[in-house]
């Protein structure tokens, strides 16, 4: 049986979202979480927000995922990661969180912050395997069902 990862490394590029990827962003969002970010929230950080960047994963020309993060001084905050569930499984949520924790030291941050649902064990693993340590809780954070959000950091 052929594993899934190598299938699927081949042909792996990264690039910047622009405003004209607003609806690829909201598709993989809308199919990532149960309470999706609304278009306008995408649009005011690519087209104001001088301190936000999202990257596309893509595979073969496709965009499987995507990462925004919002760069302030010397710290750089995750706001959201995601991978299409067809494409899940193939390490590339590792691949993608990796080129934005590149992309952000070379733009001069020296931490990286995120949060993430107690509940995801799958995610939690994968920022403890990049290095990053829980940091606390912030209570009732998911406005879905009022779960609590585990903090993480990670020097750069």
């Amino acid at each position: 049986m052929i594993d899934r990862s190598m299938e699927i490394t081949k042909n792996i590029s990264f690039r910047l979202a622009t405003v004209d990827d607003i609806h690829n962003l909201c598709h993989i969002e809308s199919r990532s979480f149960p309470t999706p970010w609304p278009e306008e929230a995408f649009y005011n950080d690519i087209a104001h927000n001088r301190f936000a960047s999202y990257v596309f994963i893509e595979v073969d020309g496709v965009q499987a995922g995507y990462c925004g993060v919002w760069i302030i001084l010397d710290e750089a905050h995750v706001t959201n990661i995601a991978i299409l569930p067809e494409f899940r499984g193939r390490k590339l949520g590792e691949k993608l969180l990796c080129k934005m924790m590149s992309l952000s030291k070379e733009a001069g941050a020296k931490t990286m912050t995120l949060e993430v649902r107690i509940s995801n064990h799958i995610a939690k693993s994968l920022y403890k395997k990049l290095g990053f340590q829980e940091g606390g809780i912030r209570r009732g954070y998911y406005t879905d069902n009022k779960e609590d959000a585990l903090v993480m950091w990670v020097n750069l």
